[in-house]
């Protein structure tokens, strides 16, 4: 009788006479190095190939041509094989012969009028029409061939919906007022249904990591101590939940006279920070405190960072809706965190508005998930500050 093993290290051929290996010890080694070559050079190519035969957007952009260009310009350091085109400010002329013209040194085309726009479209494939919030310019005719169009199905897009989609994130400047009266989204400001999951898995999460990490913030708490003088626990007036004002709790990173000189932001290598708060901004330790906060209910797990009033009456001026990132809870952790380095001025505030406006119109458990991963990432990489 013949019976064939089969164990980690080899494949024996088990009979009358006992058992002799048909294939040696050293087959898994040898295979694991032929997969992992394999893998790195199947993958190598395809990516090759995907990039080579990587098809060109192109989109038709209704606007300005310098707010067009300066968005193509935007656009292309994401993208740089994407292609805007849009018309010229004299366009009407009837009978202008239809043309692409260049504009220079961009990606971006001028097309000159409604004829053009119909050659055009006969003869290029189009990925998608945007349009800068200036519909009621739009001629008759205009606005005919662009129902035309979206009846042969080509997606229309503001340029806020363009970004959301593409940028995963929502710059205040491509919003009007009509844009959150008719988009969609924004379901976690009128479904209570989700509002309470969310309001449930904060408290039941809030707990339990309270617990766990108690074998971290203990000798936090020490080595802080230790190594300056002053309070172990640092608390701060921040403004949350429909601008209501609240104290956010963290561990002390920074001397105890830090703003000696006044209020400023958090900078790179900023010599407020004591050397241990220099491992804790890194790790985000110094942020476990404020489960307590998320456990009185005046803050979520994940959300928009809650900003200090100072710094709101600054910002609330210079980018607009920016009060808009207060009608749901702040956060611990949040998509703008994640998705955007730390900022220290009113143009990376900007940035972070655009996201957490993403965020709060795309609100779901999934995306809270998500961002949970990518802040664990941020804690084991040490990639905060």
């Amino acid at each position: 009788m013949l019976t064939i093993t089969i164990v980690t290290c080899g494949i024996y051929v088990t009979g009358l006479w006992g058992s002799d290996p048909i294939v040696g010890r050293g087959v898994l080694v040898i295979s694991e190095l032929i997969f992992s070559v394999w893998a790195v050079a199947s993958r190598t190519i395809v990516d090759r190939w995907l990039k080579a035969n990587q098809h060109k957007s192109r989109f038709l952009v209704l606007g300005k041509k310098k707010k067009v260009s300066a968005f193509s310009k935007k656009h292309r350091q994401i993208n740089g094989a994407t292609e805007f085109v849009s018309f010229s400010e004299s366009f009407g002329k009837s009978n202008a012969q239809p043309e692409i013209v260049r504009s220079g040194g961009s990606n971006s085309l001028v097309l000159d009028n409604v004829a053009t726009l119909n050659t055009a479209w006969k003869q290029q494939h189009w990925s998608g029409i945007l349009i800068d919030g200036e519909e009621g310019n739009l001629s008759k005719e205009m606005i005919r061939e662009l129902m035309d169009m979206r009846l042969k199905g080509v997606y229309i897009y503001s340029l806020a919906d363009f970004c959301e989609q593409f940028w995963q994130k929502i710059p205040p400047a491509y919003v009007q007022d009509d844009w959150f009266a008719f988009t969609s989204g924004f379901n976690i400001l009128h479904n209570r249904i989700k509002a309470k999951l969310k309001q449930a898995v904060d408290l039941v999460a809030a707990m339990v990591l309270l617990i766990v990490t108690i074998p971290i913030t203990i000798p936090t708490a020490i080595a802080i101590k230790l190594t300056s003088e002053g309070p172990i626990f640092y608390s701060q007036v921040r403004t949350g939940l429909n601008g209501k004002k609240f104290r956010v709790h963290k561990f002390r990173s920074m001397y105890t006279n830090a703003e000696a000189k006044g209020i400023q932001w958090a900078k790179k290598k900023d010599p407020r920070i004591t050397t241990v708060g220099s491992f804790i901004r890194l790790t985000r330790i110094d942020e476990l405190p404020q489960l307590w906060n998320v456990f009185k209910g005046e803050m979520s797990l994940v959300g928009p960072r809650p900003e200090r009033p100072e710094f709101d009456v600054q910002l609330r001026e210079e980018i607009p809706y920016y009060d808009f990132r207060y009608l749901v809870k702040p956060g611990i952790t949040g998509w703008a965190q994640v998705s955007y380095p730390y900022g220290a001025s009113v143009e990376d505030a900007y940035q972070k508005v655009a996201y957490d406006l993403f965020y709060i119109k795309n609100y779901s458990l999934w995306l809270d998930m998500a961002i949970a991963l990518k802040t664990l990432r941020v804690v084991v990489l040490g990639k905060g500050r």
